[in-house]
């Protein structure tokens, strides 16, 4: 009773804290609550890529321990551990703990926890006991899954050593990943968070505006966050930028060229903003030199070009 009492405080605690944290959004310093907000973001991601300890110091250093959730992680990741280590208990305890939730979201993961139960006693070869298993913790499911049941119970006719693909797949050590995967959407889901972390979809949002086609192209200039493989890797769902508008950007002062800043156009190709190239030239007696070629050439001999 106690401990429940110091959970439920503890939870009521956390709760006040965010409250107070939205409220304050309002009223103070924009750049003191976005910078909060940023290392919210990072534990979040730290603690679904298993940075737990990491996750933890930033949370400390930050005072934010009332603004992220690492007690649930370290929840999750005993029972992550123990499916790793193919062992079903753990997360059959916090399958039961969580049994109404669970059941109103329609979730199949007890079912599939069950499922790999079974199989395992078959690949042990403990046959009755596997069937003994499966009329107390199966049969309760078919009404629901009777296709899954009917294909798992054939097992223990071809057993783990079958050739017989829908049935030699279901005694692949891969299984336990895909649990493993289950388990964190149904963790993720019943916790009201995003499947994604909200990292990648930050940057995501962010990396919509920038995708265009050159992104991809050998000489990407590598001011352009596409430029790097990550990056890239992370665009790649992405659709392209939609820019009504040409945009261009001088290589050498990195402002915006516009109708204040034209781009001149070099005899090779090159494009360059008028500020740069009138800077260049008085430097250099009316000689423009290209810093992609190094080819030089003279003030005159540049075009203007119109952005459309």
């Amino acid at each position: 009773m106690e401990e429940g009492a110091r959970a439920e405080e503890l939870q009521v605690q956390r709760c006040r804290a965010r409250l107070d944290r939205l409220a304050a959004a309002s009223a103070g310093d924009d750049g003191e609550w976005e910078d909060m907000r940023l290392k919210r973001i990072l534990v979040d991601y730290m603690l679904r890529m298993s940075y737990y300890d990491t996750a933890a110091k930033l949370a400390e250093t930050s005072g934010i321990q009332d603004l992220v959730d690492i007690d649930v992680f370290l929840d999750a990741k005993r029972v992550i551990d123990s499916l790793q280590n193919k062992e079903i208990a753990p997360a059959l305890a916090w399958c039961a703990e969580n049994k109404s939730r669970l059941k109103k979201s329609k979730s199949k993961l007890e079912f599939l926890l069950r499922l790999q139960e079974f199989v395992e006693l078959v690949r042990a070869k403990n046959s009755l006991q596997a069937i003994a298993y499966g009329r107390k913790y199966l049969a309760p499911w078919a009404s629901t899954h009777m296709k899954e049941l009917q294909r798992v119970f054939a097992t223990l006719v071809f057993r783990s050593t079958t050739n017989c693909v829908p049935y030699k797949v279901l005694f692949e050590l891969n299984q336990w990943d895909s649990l493993v995967d289950q388990f964190k959407q149904e963790f993720y889901k019943l916790y009201g968070m995003t499947l994604e972390p909200l990292l990648n979809i930050y940057l995501q949002a962010g990396l919509t505006a920038l995708k265009t086609p050159f992104c991809f192209e050998g000489n990407c200039p590598k001011e352009d966050p596409l430029s790097l493989d990550g990056f890239r890797k992370l665009a790649e769902p992405l659709p392209f930028s939609k820019q009504h508008h040409s945009k261009l950007v001088c290589h050498i002062t990195k402002e915006l060229m516009d109708t204040e800043n034209p781009p001149l156009v070099l005899p090779n190709g090159y494009v360059y903003s008028t500020k740069a190239l009138d800077e260049m030239a008085k430097k250099n007696e009316g000689k423009i030199t290209c810093p992609r070629t190094g080819e030089v050439y003279n003030y005159t001999e540049l075009v203007k070009a119109y952005i459309s």
